[in-house]
């Protein structure tokens, strides 16, 4: 019989249960050490602390030339680097940029980063550019899964990131489908509390930005760069101290929605295809990024 006593104690119902069949929750986990890191933010503010003495580091991990003999050269894609490079420099990121390294230098990189003091920083940013399939995105020399990307900075792993934004831009392909979209007419007129200590999720604060949805087809122009980094760019250049960064990645969506179409008459498979990027968030307040302050980054 369940019992309909759903008292509080300190924020927490006490009778909360996880939906889950069979044995799951019963087996023993790894308890995360009752380290207690200092909040940089209020409890309930709204927006992430922007206002530390850095903005942070930025991270993109630029792929043109695979091992894999199926995977062909992605031209266009050192023109997304460049652009994201100077667009995260502009917003005031200490930016790193890596090309064509294989899978186990990329998990150098990461688990480096990861081991930083990040302290006085804002935040993290990750881009990847490469080639992937569900789930899977491609180093030099093979595939890895996506979320390992992530995996190193959880609270638990990387403390000092505890409760800061850990901003993830990944411009690959997550199948093989195509969306040819639909043709709509355009409508005329006629027609916090000071609470000193409080427990986050270790997975908190995290948004991860996909330039397509699962199962799907990202494109690329060989000259102009992918259409994801082409739109984030230009919203993050006009609009990165306006508007939060959810509200630009909506402002993203609508440009790769509505601005883009493939053009290959000679294919007309592929000819005139759409496509909208996937944003999946677990960010707790709002991200606001200030002016860097005199250029200091």
């Amino acid at each position: 019989m369940c019992s309909t006593d759903n008292s509080i104690n300190n924020g927490v119902q006490i009778d909360d249960v996880g939906d889950a069949f069979g044995s799951f929750g019963k087996t023993s986990t790894v308890p995360t050490p009752n380290v207690i890191q200092s909040a940089p933010t209020q409890r309930y503010e709204v927006y992430y602390n922007m206002n530390h003495s850095k903005r942070g580091l930025a991270l993109i991990f630029n792929h043109e030339f695979f091992t894999v003999s199926h995977l062909n050269a992605r031209c266009g894609t050192n023109v997304d680097c460049e652009n994201l490079k100077a667009t995260l420099k502009n917003l005031g990121f200490e930016v790193n940029d890596y090309h064509n390294l294989t899978q186990k230098d990329i998990v150098k990189q990461l688990e480096r980063v990861a081991e930083m003091d990040h302290s006085e920083h804002d935040c993290l940013v990750i881009a990847v550019l490469s080639h992937g399939e569900l789930g899977l995105v491609y180093a030099h020399d093979g595939a890895y899964k996506a979320d390992s990307l992530w995996h190193y900075f959880t609270a638990d792993k990387c403390q000092s990131l505890a409760g800061k934004p850990k901003l993830f831009f990944i411009q690959a392909c997550q199948g093989d489908k195509l969306d040819s979209g639909i043709t709509l007419k355009e409508r005329t007129e006629t027609d916090g509390y000071p609470s000193s200590i409080f427990r986050i999720p270790t997975q908190a604060d995290f948004l991860i930005a996909y330039s397509t949805i699962p199962g799907y087809y990202s494109w690329r122009n060989t000259s102009r760069g992918s259409w994801f980094m082409q739109a984030l760019c230009i919203e993050l250049r006009d609009n990165g101290t306006r508007y939060d960064l959810l509200t630009m990645l909506t402002f993203v969506c609508q440009r790769v929605a509505v601005d883009f179409e493939s053009n290959t008459p000679d294919n007309m498979a592929m000819h005139r295809q759409k496509q909208i990027p996937c944003i999946t968030t677990m960010l707790t307040r709002l991200v606001k990024f200030t002016p860097p302050r005199n250029g200091i980054v």
